[in-house]
């Protein structure tokens, strides 16, 4: 039993490895979701912000209709009044009495509007000001993954060619050494060449090897050849 809650517990571990490396390997990726995320978050935000902010418009004209029925009839009562018609001014206070109670009903919910708003607003502003951030992050990571990957593949390159750079170098060297033994060979040649004309000079210079008789010569030979 013992042995297979090992098992269990390496298979988990091998799955949440596996998962931490899928997360790395789509950081940058995730980071971009997730702004695009924030970015509806706010357009959100911001469409409930109108509506609470049009209901809180249409609360208080209707607040402000209230205040001025209540004024309206506080002087169609005192009027009543002058007129010595009381009964009819305490039925005006009536309905005064209603729209100041409807008013009071509708105030606190006014209050609550203004506060939602103003929580609402600043919620918008820090998200913005993150998102903001978020964004310049996400430009400089994005860069710094960029000269990463371009410094990791000219290593790679790099490496995987040294030993292309190191045949290409013995390359040279052989060829540098061929043509080192070519030039030797010419100038030997050119030694033993200048040698040899040196030595017939000597030796013309010596009489010895001479081969072209004058014709005088061929002719006196000729003539003893016949007396003989």
């Amino acid at each position: 039993m013992s042995m297979l809650r090992k098992l269990f517990t390496a298979v988990k571990g091998g799955a949440r490895e596996a998962g931490e490396n899928i997360v790395d390997a789509n950081a940058i990726r995730i980071f971009e979701q997730e702004i695009h995320e924030g970015k509806e978050a706010i357009t959100a935000a911001k469409r409930n912000l109108t509506e609470v902010m049009a209901k809180e418009m249409q609360l208080t004209r209707h607040i402000k209709t209230l205040e001025d029925k209540i004024a309206q009839h506080e002087e169609f009562a005192s009027q009543a009044l002058d007129k010595g018609e009381e009964p009819l001014a305490l039925e005006i206070a009536g309905k005064i009495a209603e729209f100041e109670e409807e008013k009071a009903a509708q105030s606190p919910t006014l209050s609550q509007y203004k506060q939602h708003i103003g929580s609402l607003k600043q919620q918008i502003k820090d998200a913005e000001k993150q998102l903001q951030e978020n964004q310049r992050q996400l430009s400089i990571v994005k860069t710094t993954e960029s000269v990463q990957q371009a410094t990791l593949a000219v290593s790679d390159t790099l490496t995987a060619g040294d030993s292309s750079m190191a045949s290409a170098k013995e390359s040279l060297e052989r060829i540098k050494q061929r043509q080192a033994d070519r030039q030797d060979r010419l100038a030997a040649e050119r030694e033993l060449a200048d040698e040899a004309q040196s030595l017939e000079q000597k030796m013309k210079a010596a009489g010895i090897g001479e081969t072209n008789d004058s014709s005088a010569d061929i002719l006196a030979r000729i003539k003893a050849k016949k007396n003989n």
